[in-house]
């Protein structure tokens, strides 16, 4: 991906609120249920809240029940980044920005035809950009 993002922890801080500095640059998760893109149905795009790339389509949002925002494909393949994560002493696939190396959350194979994936997101690595009719 073109224009990476690379910034200072400092710099991430200050930019950041605490809350999306704790999740996006020190992989933490928010308890579910309370993000405010759980139940969210609007139409349009959610982009990362670290630096604006565009991540995922409401039409990929489905309702898992787990408590974060799930989709089953990202808005375009190169989006994110998967990486392996055993932290925790769990064996899950870390979703991270493409652009900002940000976290996002974790995929897992539990999720909905066409692609059988759950991309759950914590609700703080996104903004949402609603569809203009």
């Amino acid at each position: 991906m073109k224009n990476k993002i690379k910034k200072s922890e400092d710099k991430w801080k200050k930019n950041l609120t605490p809350e999306e500095f704790l999740v996006i640059r020190k992989k933490g998760t928010e308890p579910p249920f309370i993000g405010k893109y759980v139940h969210h149905t609007k139409q349009g795009t959610y982009v990362c809240a670290g630096c604006g790339n565009i991540l995922f389509s409401s039409e990929a949002k489905f309702d898992s029940g787990t408590g974060w925002p799930s989709f089953f494909t990202p808005f375009l393949a190169d989006a994110v980044d998967l990486k392996p994560d055993s932290s925790h002493g769990m064996k899950r696939t870390e979703v991270l920005c493409k652009r900002c190396g940000g976290h996002l959350g974790h995929v897992f194979a539990d999720g909905p035809a066409p692609t059988g994936l759950r991309y759950c997101i914590n609700s703080v690595s996104l903004r949402f950009i609603e569809k203009k009719d």
